[in-house]
């Protein structure tokens, strides 16, 4: 009989399978409750379906998840990307802004002096050393840059420049030992000439030499460019007094001076060219109308109506400033 089995036991099979096949035709819908040959088929099936069910479910839930992982990776990919964008425009936009506040600042110092010319320059490149003394800027003769203009930052006096090519120029800073700034406090008037010095300049710092010994000037006052140069427009800020000693002579005093400008950090700089000078019209919005060009005409004229003995005064008060200004002409010509 086994071997009768074996012989014909794919015709067994496939005549078993068609008849649970019809059972299962014929019985559907006519039963509530299955057979007892239903339920131990179900009873057989039913772990084979689950496990079926469950594998299809997982590969389903897989493929889901690793779908959904890739969407979160590209969307984050994406706004990394955007971020990035967005900080590298807020880092340009910051650059401008601070640009845009300097230049601003230079434009208010080129109408405070509405009557010469200015323009813009650049630090392309400098001395080695941590102190702006002696650098160059990008414009020379072609943009009509000579050796004497003024240079200037927003907080004040930078220097001057000393050298100018076709299309650069060497500017020389108040920190250089060459430098020579006729100057004054702009409290009590007090005059003396700044002066680069090399072991100052490791500090930043410069001097204020020929102040008179009876001279009211303090730790504090704001120091200025006098009246008594041809090289300097009057009143651009220079720095401030720091200490003040006495010369060995004891007929002089001298001040250790802190520049207002950072002679550290330097970039963009105002030209004032004090050689060519412009009339202003007083209907001119693009500077100040309270800033005259010129003296007025009544000082001249009270000046004539002054009796001999203020004459006299006057008279030896310009001995005082010829003195003073022929000291200062020599220090524009360093």
């Amino acid at each position: 009989m086994f071997s009768f089995f074996e012989k014909y036991k794919k015709f067994i099979f496939t005549g078993v399978i068609l008849l649970l096949t019809v059972l299962a035709l014929v019985t559907s819908g006519k039963k509530l409750n299955a057979t007892i040959f239903e339920s131990a088929l179900g009873f057989v099936v039913t772990p084979f379906q689950d496990i079926t069910s469950g594998i299809g479910r997982w590969v389903e839930n897989t493929t889901s998840e690793r779908r959904e992982q890739e969407e979160i990776l590209a969307e984050n990919e994406a706004l990394r990307e955007q971020v990035a964008s967005l900080q590298s425009d807020n880092t340009r936009l910051s650059l401008y802004e601070a640009e845009n506040a300097k230049l601003s600042a230079l434009l208010k110092i080129s109408q405070k002096y509405p009557e010469y010319n200015t323009f813009g320059t650049s630090i392309i490149a400098k001395n080695p050393g941590s102190w702006y003394d002696v650098f160059t800027v990008d414009k020379g003769t072609s943009d009509g840059v000579e050796a004497n203009m003024v240079l200037a930052a927003p907080e004040g006096l930078v220097g001057k420049i000393i050298e100018s090519g076709a299309t650069y120029a060497k500017g020389q800073s108040i920190l250089d030992s060459r430098s020579s700034v006729p100057a004054m406090s702009a409290r009590t008037g007090d005059l003396g000439v700044v002066k680069g010095d090399y072991t100052l300049m490791n500090n930043g710092l410069c001097k204020m030499e020929y102040i008179d010994a009876e001279a009211e000037i303090a730790v504090g006052d704001e120091i200025v460019t006098s009246h008594l140069s041809d090289v300097y427009p009057p009143g651009l800020t220079i720095g401030r007094v720091k200490e003040i000693k006495n010369d060995t002579n004891g007929l002089t005093r001298y001040a250790i001076i802190e520049p207002a400008v950072d002679l550290k950090h330097l970039d963009t700089l105002l030209v004032i060219d004090k050689t060519n000078t412009r009339t202003v019209s007083p209907g001119d919005l693009s500077v100040p109308t309270d800033i005259p060009a010129t003296q007025p005409e009544t000082d001249e004229e009270t000046l004539t109506e002054t009796n001999t003995g203020d004459d006299e005064t006057t008279s030896s008060n310009d001995t005082q400033d010829e003195t003073q200004r022929n000291g200062n002409s020599e220090a524009d010509t360093n």
